[in-house]
């Protein structure tokens, strides 16, 4: 299995007797000219790493919080290609890493797309349509790249497509908390203790949970299960609401638990 600066960073961080917390934030809401402000914001706040979301018009994966954001973006006139533009123009420090989907990086063209994630700095790629069957129409061209292809891993899916997916993960487990879409949720079921165990206990990097994660409380519950977590609909609300507190109380919530 190849080494990823990406899962590297995870583990020193939780070496170090902490948890790890990603924000995701939507490229090109609010503008393209705040995406470097809003980087700077979220790594001076203590984010360890930053998913960026890529506006698309069929987001299969995204709750109504982040339709929105897309769409707000889409109207500013974003693509992918502007944003990594952008990114290439401005390296940051803290691991970025891309959530699209696959018809944008097809388009792209695979090998260009690699080739200019590689030179912004982007160190990890999360495609939620992308099976795992189907991860060699990106995984051959990220082959030598110190890219990670993270993969999602469903409360739904078999116990052994489950360890087949986590044997093999690069970067870390993104493992999905809910059942369905991304955004706010005030519960999640009861099985999902025994889930992130089983998938801690089989995969070889680590394991961090996401969608539906939206208060300083849950974000400590599952900061206590898992190596880390990521937040989305939250974040990218704080964002347009400009609530900047809020994101900080959230990043501190998840940086101070102690993962178990």
């Amino acid at each position: 299995m190849r080494d990823f600066s990406l899962t590297a960073s995870i583990l020193k961080r939780n070496e170090e007797g902490q948890s790890v917390f990603i924000p995701y934030m939507m490229a090109g809401d609010g503008g393209l000219d705040v995406l470097h402000e809003r980087i700077s914001f979220l790594e001076e706040a203590g984010a360890d790493a930053i998913e960026i979301g890529i506006p698309f018009s069929d987001p299969v994966a995204d709750g109504e919080v982040i339709q929105e954001a897309g769409s707000r973006a889409l109207k500013n006139g974003v693509t992918l290609r502007k944003v990594m533009s952008e990114l290439q123009a401005q390296l940051h420090s803290i691991p970025l890493m891309i959530m699209t989907y696959l018809n944008p990086v097809l388009a792209y063209g695979v090998v260009e797309f690699v080739e200019d994630c590689e030179l912004a700095g982007v160190k990890g790629l999360i495609i939620p349509d992308l099976p795992h069957e189907e991860r060699t129409l990106l995984s051959n061209a990220l082959i030598g790249k110190d890219i990670a292809l993270v993969p999602l891993v469903s409360l739904t899916s078999s116990p052994e497509r489950i360890e087949k997916i986590a044997r093999n993960a690069e970067g870390f487990v993104y493992a999905v908390t809910v059942n369905g879409i991304t955004g706010v949720r005030s519960s999640f079921g009861s099985d999902l203790m025994d889930h992130l165990t089983d998938l801690k206990r089989v995969a070889k990097v680590p394991v961090l949970a996401g969608f539906g994660i939206s208060t300083q409380e849950q974000v400590r519950h599952f900061s206590s299960i898992a190596d880390g977590v990521i937040v989305g609909s939250a974040i990218v609300t704080a964002f347009h609401e400009e609530n900047l507190e809020k994101i900080q109380s959230l990043i501190k919530a998840g940086r101070t638990t102690v993962s178990q």
